[in-house]
């Protein structure tokens, strides 16, 4: 079991670290919060709390946010990345420069790896063959964990030992942790639910009602399943927190970045004007082409994907996208 006064890095200053910081903070971790960007930090240093992100929720006096990368894993006795896909295998580099042999790497990130189109835990292991590895995933909104709200997630490791360790740090009153070895799926459940999330966004955009977003939610699981069960992961993690869990809450509430971008997209918006708007990073756009291109890769059908897909990268109208889609030809609903 781990100790109060553990020393956690948490490696991300956004929105999600922050609230992730904040909660390892409250159950008497010693917490390090790093960001990249000093001015940023400086700020966070100065009002003790995040009011870009996370306005109102101040830091526990344990929480101690820094730019500097190497006095924040000193000595850590948990790692936990908490970055933009794009910025993981960059900030895994890092690390590597800093403690060559690691043997322990947790992350909360979601998304492929946008190079080559890999997985988190492909990234981890390529770059630190020896470590235990986990990941952090569920469905949680980051204002809602920091201000303490009820909350569940999933801790999954190929180590038993180190997935109870994490779900522990994180475990609590208000917070639940629960532990799997489904890594890969997972992982999968997390990352492709954003594409869903902007799918669902633009039908109720669009105006086509609870119906459609029922079914949209359904017919996404379906596919996200597929692929996911391709890729090695185990079928009942996505019918977990997750997978249906995570997909449920990003695809029916406007806390969701991906949901707001689905709408905005209805709406008649530009990507970038929408990006703006929004004001932060928006997984899915990303997700949409990565997961597109895995599923041809591996022959897997993932129409809802492939529509999202056209629509943010080939000027596909949304609403004769959404149309098509529920327009399908007619087939088993288990196919």
């Amino acid at each position: 079991m781990p100790t109060i006064d553990s020393k956690i890095a948490v490696l991300g200053a956004g929105s999600w670290g922050t609230a992730l910081g904040i909660l390892l903070a409250r159950h008497g971790q010693q917490v390090r919060l790093w960001g990249h960007m000093a001015d940023e930090i400086a700020v966070l240093k100065r009002d003790r709390e995040n009011r870009h992100y996370l306005p109102g929720i101040p830091f526990p006096e344990n929480l101690l946010p820094t730019s500097d990368l190497a006095a924040s894993i000193d000595a850590a006795d948990e790692i936990l990345v908490v970055v933009p896909s794009h910025a993981f295998t960059s900030v895994l580099q890092q690390l590597k420069t800093l403690i060559p042999g690691l043997r322990s790497l947790s992350w909360a990130t979601k998304g492929l790896e946008p190079a080559h189109r890999r997985l988190m835990s492909e990234v981890a292991r390529e770059t630190f063959p020896e470590a235990d590895i986990a990941v952090i995933s569920g469905p949680t909104f980051a204002m809602e964990v920091a201000k303490g709200l009820p909350t569940a997630i999933t801790v999954a490791s190929s180590s038993l030992d180190h997935a109870r360790r994490l779900a522990d740090y994180l475990h609590g009153d208000t917070f639940r942790a629960y532990t799997s070895d489904d890594i890969i799926g997972v992982q999968i459940g997390g990352a492709a639910k954003n594409v869903m999330a902007i799918a669902a966004g633009m039908s109720d955009g669009l105006g086509f009602g609870a119906n459609a977003r029922a079914a949209l939610i359904t017919r996404g699981l379906a596919e996200i399943t597929r692929l996911g069960l391709a890729l090695g992961g185990k079928h009942d993690t996505f019918m977990g927190l997750a997978g249906l869990g995570d997909l449920v809450l990003t695809c029916t509430d406007n806390q969701s970045r991906n949901r707001r971008m689905g709408l905005a997209l209805a709406d008649g918006h530009g990507i970038e004007e929408a990006r703006k708007r929004i004001g932060q990073e928006v997984e899915g756009l990303a997700a949409a082409r990565d997961f597109h291109l895995k599923a041809k890769e591996l022959g897997v059908e993932m129409p809802i994907t492939e529509h999202v897909y056209q629509i943010i990268y080939k000027g596909l109208d949304p609403a004769a996208a959404v149309k098509a889609l529920l327009s399908r030809e007619q087939k088993p609903e288990q196919d």
